[in-house]
């Protein structure tokens, strides 16, 4: 909670800090959005490999921070930990842009075990910088949701102004851009050797000296019961059905931008990045109106089927875009929009019930599992089955978006049942942990 004692966050350190989490997330954010289409478009891989690839990163978002935050904990200094890491992640991501096919699993598993152990990292030096975490840490994470839609702008000019050739064909102008999607890895290089450089200005995060718990022993006897228990039994399918969003948007939107109006095109450029960026946009703006909401007296429940209905209503309006009695540059901008009560009304919200039903001894490891849940084992799953629908909603060559948005969607509302029927009613959840 917040403490109103607790000395104001200095300008220096909140500059330093929030351009921490701009990097971060603009290094990311450069680059995953248009991997599917570059693999394909570009690289010519099936459906399947490149659900392995997404999937191979996963498993490095598992292993890496098994091992980089006993590193944090115990041996070296988070600074310099956040400094190694992004150097070798640049030169990783910088390669993605230029390896054979049959070579990039192996590159996507490396960046997976040095990068994402830095998402954790930044947000423990940060913690252990930040006078009062509650008032102060929204207002540097925000940065981050800055960084990517900064860096997806960028990107979807740069195809414009670069690889979209006057008078090519829709064929043509889409083989181009994703020929010149392979910058997108570069820049993130770019990005990597500067936040590298930057993090050796951090402040000073020495190790504490020993070990924290294994998150899931401490946890498991903690989420037994409800509603962590129907948190956690959605978890992975609500996760198989985010990737969905991540592993498709991007090329979906590309297809749509070609033939967009100019005032599309003038906003987000080329490619389906720039528009995605509507999702964070819209996230920042969801995740201030949630503790407002909360106060009013709205459940988390409600919060939690708000999310799922706007999964499923998301995949719905890409499924039938052409199907809505509205413009479709319209239709879809409003369908990524939807990713910010996606995001904030569940994932978020879900975070919350896991910090409220875990009493302290447990919360963080709690905290942990989840994230594992849904950033890890959730990932791997949700990228190999968006491969295999992919194949399956391809027909002569032809993906049909339709047929691919559909079982999502269908996902998502099957999801907002069983939290219906399971997670209990307000008068019979347990009492706060707290």
């Amino acid at each position: 909670m917040s403490d109103s004692t607790a000395a104001p966050l200095s300008s220096s350190l909140r500059v330093r800090l929030s351009l921490m989490m701009f990097l971060q997330y603009a290094i990311w954010g450069a680059w995953l959005p248009f991997l599917w289409s570059f693999l394909a478009g570009y690289r010519g891989m099936e459906a399947a490999e490149i659900g392995n690839i997404f999937a191979f990163g996963a498993v490095g978002a598992i292993v890496g921070p098994l091992i980089f935050g006993p590193l944090a904990d115990r041996f070296v200094s988070t600074e310099k930990l956040l400094a190694a890491s992004h150097l070798i992640g640049a030169v990783l991501v910088w390669r993605m842009a230029e390896v054979a096919p049959d070579q990039f699993w192996l590159y996507a598993l490396l960046y997976g075990l040095f990068y994402m152990p830095t998402l954790s990292l930044t947000n423990s030096l940060a913690f252990a910088h930040l006078p009062d975490r509650d008032r102060d840490f929204g207002k540097v994470r925000l940065w981050g949701t800055l960084g990517w839609i900064a860096v997806g702008l960028a990107m979807g000019h740069w195809l414009a102004s670069q690889y979209t050739p006057a008078g090519a064909s829709a064929a043509d102008v889409l083989l181009a851009q994703a020929e010149g999607k392979g910058d997108a890895f570069r820049l993130s290089g770019i990005l990597g050797l500067a936040m590298a450089v930057f993090c050796l200005f951090l402040p000073k995060t020495p190790p504490a000296g020993s070990a924290e718990k294994n998150p899931a022993l401490a946890a498991l006897g903690a989420v037994k019961a409800q509603p962590l228990l129907t948190l956690f039994l959605l978890a992975v399918p609500v996760s198989i059905i985010h990737q969905f969003y991540f592993v498709h948007t991007e090329a979906f939107l590309g297809t749509r931008q070609v033939a967009a109006p100019e005032w599309s095109k003038a906003i987000f450029g080329a490619g389906g990045g720039g528009v995605m960026t509507v999702g964070q946009m819209s996230e920042t703006l969801v995740l201030g109106l949630i503790p407002l909401l909360i106060a009013r007296g709205l459940s988390k429940k409600t919060l939690l089927g708000m999310g799922l209905a706007a999964y499923a209503l998301r995949m719905a309006l890409f499924a039938y875009v052409d199907a809505i009695p509205l413009p479709p540059a319209l239709t879809l901008i409003l369908g990524v929009a939807l990713h910010g009560f996606c995001f904030g009304c569940f994932i978020f919200v879900s975070f919350m019930v896991v910090d409220e039903y875990t009493n302290h001894e447990v919360r963080a490891s709690a905290q942990n599992l989840y994230n594992l849940v849904i950033v890890g084992i959730g990932v791997i799953v949700g990228s190999i089955i968006a491969g295999k629908i992919s194949t399956w909603a391809t027909t002569d060559g032809v993906l049909d978006y339709t047929r691919l948005f559909s079982v999502p969607m269908y996902a998502a509302l099957a999801c907002l049942v069983l939290l219906i029927a399971l997670y209990p009613r307000a008068s019979a959840l347990p009492p706060s942990a707290d």
